[in-house]
């Protein structure tokens, strides 16, 4: 008679659990039960990734007994690194669609309307397919009964752009018929990054009394005009840094490495511009020794949030209402402004949605913050 494979998450095949016991022919010595097989879909956009996360412990509830996978560009990866909720993520490439089409799942839940992740969810096995697939024509297409509401979204910018009042998080649980509860976004440091954070706070002078105002002051090259201009950082800055005892700080990836430059050059020696192109568990790191954020609608605004720092956030182009701040934050925007949000990526009416940020308001709140929690620093 043939051995029973062990039904385990630590179970691989390929060598032993413990180096003492041979799991295939004496059982498990350990056995961490898979139970309902759950694969995420979730490539576009670090952001959305991010917030995906707080979809994970409504999961848990539906789903206690359960192995989650998850696959992503591998830009995103490594924003699931030390996830605690999540067993297995594979980056997108052919060696992981080949996996994964082995494997059969109980639920497979696709977050992306986009044919490249549609695709996916047609191709892997699952009882369940919760999100979006593609029809026979390649047309983007709602997999279950709770996706209509996320679905029609994308196909109605009236109900997009002024009816819906749900977050991305409220519509994502109705898309995966979960029970919708307000959970946070789950990114977790590791010790190193930890011991990082520690040490780089004493290179730059840095204690823990110091109140520090983080400037997030780019975005994603897709939609170049949710940032800023250079000046109006630059007079926030000068602002804050009269009005207030704090420590400045530039965020940013890769692509805001000129721009942040050119933000610092005004202020040499008074603010610091952190690295930019270490990568995103470093920026995170970075994001972390700050008290306020101030950013656009932005991934850097979505790492702040899985940080739990005090968000300000402008939105131009995107849509308010889709974000959370879990209390901990202000959203800017203009309600009267006709042509926002619009999610366009060129602006005919020179980026009003912009010129009209609230600078002083955005002054007066890192202020008041300031001033309410200088005592308890």
């Amino acid at each position: 008679m043939e051995n029973k494979i062990p039904s385990c998450k630590n179970f691989t095949g390929y060598k032993p659990c413990y180096e003492d016991h041979n799991c295939w022919q004496d059982g498990c010595k350990d056995n961490i039960p898979i139970g309902t097989k759950i694969l995420i879909i979730n490539l576009d956009a670090m952001g959305d990734v991010l917030m995906t996360t707080a979809q994970l412990p409504l999961l848990k509830m539906k789903f206690p007994e359960s192995t989650i996978y998850w696959i992503t560009l591998k830009i995103a990866s490594p924003l699931l690194f030390n996830n605690p909720m999540i067993d297995k993520v594979y980056d997108y490439n052919d060696e992981s669609l080949s996996i994964l089409q082995n494997i059969k799942f109980d639920y497979a839940l696709n977050v992306d309307k986009s044919q490249r992740s549609c695709s996916i969810l047609n191709l892997v096995q699952a009882k369940h397919k919760f999100g979006f697939g593609l029809n026979e024509d390649g047309k983007i297409i709602p997999m279950n009964k709770g996706s209509y509401y996320n679905y029609n979204l994308g196909m109605d910018n009236n109900l997009k752009f002024r009816v819906n009042k749900k977050t991305g998080q409220e519509y994502l649980a109705e898309t995966f018929e979960l029970i919708y509860k307000k959970k946070e976004y789950i990114f977790e440091f590791t010790k190193d990054e930890k011991k990082f954070i520690a040490d780089y706070k004493k290179e730059i002078g840095f204690t823990n009394k110091d109140f520090v105002v983080g400037f997030n002051t780019g975005c994603s090259n897709l939609y170049p005009n949710k940032k800023m201009t250079v000046k109006q950082h630059q007079l926030l800055i000068k602002n804050i840094l009269k009005k207030t005892r704090s420590k400045i700080i530039l965020l940013g990836g890769p692509e805001d490495v000129e721009r942040n430059k050119k933000i610092y050059s005004k202020f040499k020696g008074k603010i610091i511009n952190t690295p930019a192109n270490l990568g995103v568990r470093k920026g995170a790191c970075f994001e972390s020794l700050a008290d306020i954020i101030i950013t656009g609608d932005s991934f850097g605004m979505h790492l702040g949030i899985a940080l739990k720092k005090y968000i300000i956030v402008w939105f131009g182009v995107s849509c308010w209402n889709e974000i959370e701040l879990y209390d901990r934050g202000e959203k800017l925007y203009n309600e009267n402004l006709a042509c926002s949000p619009c999610w366009k990526k060129e602006c005919p009416y020179n980026l009003e949605c912009i010129e009209n940020i609230d600078l002083d308001k955005i002054v007066n709140l890192v202020t008041t913050y300031f001033e309410m929690n200088k005592k308890s620093k």
